[in-house]
């Protein structure tokens, strides 16, 4: 869990890389079915470009054609989901169904002003999908992607723009933080300070998930 940009993505990421475990994040599944069309795509799409959270029926959809995948047999790591107690509630009920229980739940906390910088700053190729930040570039960095080959000219997604970004910690705020407490009251919440280099905050959460008891320990965590 977290704040739009407080990191979820690229810590899933690293944890993939040490555990060998999926991570399931419902904006790349999202954007990859409006990307392809799909009909879940096609109903996205304009609330993701308005910073609007989907329709439960649409991402739970999806998350759950994800979880019958073999790849998350030995176990996967959720990005960014659940977003509210309705959908909470619909995962609690699913994972029961196939019998793989949350171990832990993870909550990133990161100050919001630092949030609306990293995603307002944030520019992506269209071509290799590769996402630059303005902020972290290089003094002087053209706004082209190196990485292909005729360079193309790096743009920002609409729910990248600051308007939107600060739409959606509103909602955030609302609908998702809530979730701090359902969450705690069910002996699962762990938090870590976030406003840090993402190797700190790496180490942070290595070390809190090996912390876990054993029987608990990096199967399913959200």
């Amino acid at each position: 869990m977290g704040a739009p940009g407080s990191g979820k993505g690229t810590q899933s990421q690293r944890l993939v890389e040490r555990f060998g475990i999926p991570q399931i994040s419902t904006g790349d599944l999202l954007r990859s079915a409006v990307a392809r069309g799909t009909e879940y795509g096609v109903r996205a799409k304009a609330a993701m470009d308005a910073g609007m959270l989907v329709v439960d029926e649409i991402v739970l959809g999806i998350i759950r054609e994800r979880l019958a995948e073999r790849d998350t047999e030995r176990g996967f790591i959720l990005d960014g989901f659940p977003r509210n107690f309705a959908q909470a509630q619909a995962l609690s009920s699913l994972l029961s169904t196939l019998g793989k229980p949350l171990d832990a739940v993870v909550l990133f906390e990161v100050d919001y002003g630092e949030i609306v910088k990293r995603i307002s700053g944030r520019r992506s190729c269209k071509q290799c999908g590769r996402v630059f930040n303005i902020h972290t570039a290089p003094p002087g960095s053209a706004p082209h992607c190196d990485r292909c080959d005729d360079q193309p000219t790096l743009v920002q997604r609409a729910d990248d723009e600051e308007a939107t970004v600060r739409r959606r910690l509103e909602i955030y705020e609302q609908q998702t933080r809530p979730l701090a407490d359902y969450y705690t009251a069910q002996g699962l919440l762990r938090t870590i300070d976030a406003n840090a280099s993402v190797d700190d905050v790496t180490g942070r959460l290595i070390e809190l998930l090996e912390s876990l008891p054993a029987q608990r320990r990096l199967r399913n965590v959200s």
